[in-house]
């Protein structure tokens, strides 16, 4: 693998255009642009066919994210949206990356493409396989790949020196068994997609109320008498979840938007599946505070003092005191934390003004059902732990947690992720687990923990781990810190990626490569015992089926489960585990799912029955028990650290209206009036005066962190609605700039959200 291959979408622009910032989301345009996605890539006809039968009942699951479905009745024409659409159009694309493609495309020549570029390449057809010393892949039978993966896996001085990533697509099936062979290889090296996003609110919500997932259903939605959406862009990242907030408001709830960015979605809502609301749509925001980077700890530790002060003015006004005194630990620590801070002095981190704070903290106090919803733009910081923590608070003086109407909601992204760490995709498995695993399997599971994904890029780059193997995702433009990664990519004996379509992950790789295509989501899956279907968890715990309805787009894709079972059979010799029988027929991967993890009873049965069944959730049961004090646990949080320097900025990465994930659908941001154009940096317009700059200025971007620079060229300035010294560009192009050691606490998550920068004029 050449050296000098791209690690990095090429610093060229490609013709930006700007546009006013729209005043609603949805409606007419997102109809006519998903039927541009549609059209272009897989034709309209069969574009209508496939689109019927997403988040259908009897149909297959969003490759999208992981928003559930309604528990009852679902729209028959349309249970999708926009990024929905163009995520089944990406991957149903009738363009295909063949062997004669790559034999007249060279890795080097790939890879100085953009990400858009490459993903447009469309389906890889069948095995490929680069050799040591080559710079263009090839052909590569099945059988010859796992053999080589097998060879290449028992030649490691030990099973610690491979890594196992997964991509939150992976199904449930396929996730039990890739867990399964890592374990009985003899290792815990399972990083996973996760790690970079929402690790923090699982290690947040393990704490303080004993279950790493959210508490709310879908319906909760409908019960509640205030949303707050903090650090969330449900617009363009989960656009159905504006229904859901469009149903609260209708239903006579209130909303409170948190972020730094002013985000069209949570303004304003056209329902495209209601012809009177494309006139004149949906206002959802009732309170939108613009918090500056970082400043939740600080915004949400004044909401509490403000909640205290009440408190003590009015006694029993505010806090739900039989709740506390029940179902809590740890209240009185917290309210002397709570004297310890001035508003005067966390005010300035927060860049509001205490009334409109204070009309925010009025509806807190006035509001007994109440749910939080929160994402990446609270989960990628120092101390984002503690952000989710002190969200936790304010629920918990509140008793909103356990009941109707009330409770956590963090937003998960890919479709599976949350169900993928059910199935045991954690580098830090609980003992439970792994006994149940070694009594139905009869092997000795490994025990010592394993790799995380910023653990496994510094095993890789000081050549402690050899071997990596991608269960999908797009690795090299999903993680932080570019250059390192790809170099410690780089170090490696073998890389492995399986893969619907070619992605950067494939130009950056070991001294071998091999690609390994799969089937899709929207794919028939036949196996030996006849036609299949695979499960998925959704964001909040509802496991049910999906089954592909269209042809494989080549003969030579094989499914998830199928390709771990290959790679099993050729690396483990000692396995008394029938990998081929798993994978004739997956209900004999869901009998083993149900016989080692709790909540899976009568899996094959109920996953059939229509919408799936809800996994145990013991927050929403009101029982804290699996806590360390048996008990909801309230916690002391630090506000940020980060002091800066005259002409140093923050800087979030954040994605366009046209991605998802790492998945780039085309060029335009539409609902922040950005077109044609990624390298971007979005400015307050004061600060552009403060350094000479005018709009669409090129400018070059240092981050700073630990005394180290990180350089990232060629970006334009455009003025936008965001904070002073606070600064914004989009991932991947910006990844180059986020050091690997710059990541919260306790959960290890890349701190993607605050990056210090200096800007400097071409």
């Amino acid at each position: 693998m050449p050296k000098n291959s791209e690690a990095q979408p090429p610093e060229k622009l490609t013709g930006i255009s700007i546009k006013d910032t729209p005043k609603s989301a949805a409606g007419l345009k997102a109809i006519a642009s998903t039927v541009k996605h549609i059209k272009k890539e897989i034709g309209l006809s069969k574009g209508i066919q496939l689109l019927s039968k997403l988040n259908q009942k009897d149909g297959f699951d969003c490759p999208g994210c992981a928003w559930p479905d309604p528990d009852d009745k679902r729209a028959l024409l349309a249970e999708y949206c926009e990024n929905g659409a163009k995520a089944v159009a990406e991957e149903a694309t009738k363009n295909k990356v063949s062997p004669l493609f790559f034999a007249t495309h060279s890795v080097q020549e790939l890879s100085e493409l953009s990400d858009y570029e490459i993903g447009k390449s469309g389906r890889v057809t069948q095995p490929m396989f680069l050799p040591e010393g080559a710079n263009h892949y090839q052909e590569i039978s099945w059988k010859d790949a796992f053999k080589m993966i097998g060879e290449e896996l028992n030649n490691l001085d030990s099973p610690d020196e491979a890594i196992f990533y997964t991509s939150g697509r992976t199904s449930n099936e396929a996730a039990f068994l890739y867990q399964l062979f890592v374990r009985q290889f003899g290792t815990n090296n399972l990083p996973d997609c996760s790690n970079m996003c929402h690790e923090s609110s699982g290690a947040a919500l393990s704490e303080t109320l004993g279950i790493g997932k959210g508490s709310v259903t879908l319906d909760d939605f409908n019960h509640t008498d205030l949303v707050i959406v903090i650090g969330q862009n449900p617009g363009t990242n989960h656009p159905r979840m504006l229904s859901a907030l469009e149903k609260s408001k209708q239903n006579g709830a209130k909303i409170i938007s948190i972020n730094p960015l002013p985000e069209v979605g949570l303004i304003n809502f056209k329902n495209p599946q209601n012809l009177i609301k494309w006139v004149n749509g949906q206002e959802l925001t009732d309170v939108f505070l613009q918090v500056k980077i970082n400043g939740d700890v600080a915004l949400l530790k004044i909401i509490l003092k403000l909640m205290k002060e009440k408190e003590n003015a009015v006694p029993n006004s505010v806090f739900n005191h039989k709740f506390i005194k029940e179902k809590t630990a740890g209240i009185q620590d917290l309210l002397e934390d709570l004297d310890r801070y001035s508003i005067e002095e966390l005010l300035p981190q927060t860049g509001l003004s205490l009334e409109k704070i204070k009309k925010a903290t009025q509806l807190i106090i006035n509001n007994k059902n109440i749910i939080i919803c929160w994402a990446m733009g609270v989960t990628q910081h120092k101390n984002a732990v503690d952000n989710i923590r002190e969200i936790v608070n304010i629920l918990l003086l509140k008793g909103s947690i356990g009941k109707k109407g009330a409770g956590t909601c963090p937003v998960r992204g890919h479709s599976n992720v949350q169900g993928d760490r059910t199935m045991g995709i954690w580098e830090k498995p609980k003992d439970d687990f792994l006994d149940n695993l070694e009594k139905e399997f009869q092997f000795k599971a490994p025990r010592k923990h394993g790799f995380d994904v910023v653990n496994a890029i510094e095993a890789m780059y000081t050549k402690k781990a050899k071997v990596f193997f991608g269960m999908g995702g797009n690795f090299i433009s999903a993680t932080p810190d570019t250059k390192y990664t790809a170099e410690a990519l780089q170090n490696c004996s073998l890389t492995v990626h399986v893969s619907t379509k070619l992605n950067r992950s494939h130009l950056v790789t070991g001294k071998k490569a091999l690609i390994l295509p799969c089937l899709g989501r929207t794919e028939i899956d036949y196996q030996d015992m006849g036609e299949q279907f695979v499960s998925v968890e959704n964001s909040m715990g509802v496991v049910h089926k999906s089954k592909g309805t269209i042809k494989p787009s080549s003969k030579y894709l094989l499914s998830e489960p199928a390709i771990v079972a290959g790679i099993a059979n050729a690396t483990l010799s000692s396995s008394i585990t029938n990998w081929t029988k798993l994978t004739a027929n997956y209900d004999l991967i869901r009998d083993k799912i149900e016989a080692t993890i709790p909540g899976f009873k009568n899996y094959n049965k109920r996953v059939r029955i229509d919408g799936g069944f809800y996994l145990p959730n013991n927050a929403r049961d009101n029982n804290f028990t699996p806590t360390r004090t048996g008990k909801a646990n309230f916690s002391i949080n630090k506000p940020s650290e980060i002091e800066l320097k005259k002409n140093h900025f923050l800087m979030m990465t954040i994605r366009t209206h046209d991605q998802y994930n790492t998945t780039i659908y085309g060029l335009n941001d539409r609902y922040r009036g950005i077109l044609n154009e990624r390298r971007v940096l979005l400015m307050n317009k004061e600060d552009m005066n403060s350094l000479g700059l005018q709009k669409l200025d090129k400018v070059d971007l240092t981050s700073h962190f630990n005394k180290e620079k990180r350089e990232a060229k060629g970006f334009l300035v455009v003025p936008y609605n965001i904070p002073k010294q606070c600064t914004a560009t989009y991932f991947p192009e910006a990844n180059v700039l986020v050091a690997l050691k710059n990541k919260a606490r306790v959960s290890n998550t890349p701190a993607s959200k605050t990056v210090i920068i200096t800007i400097h004029k071409r």
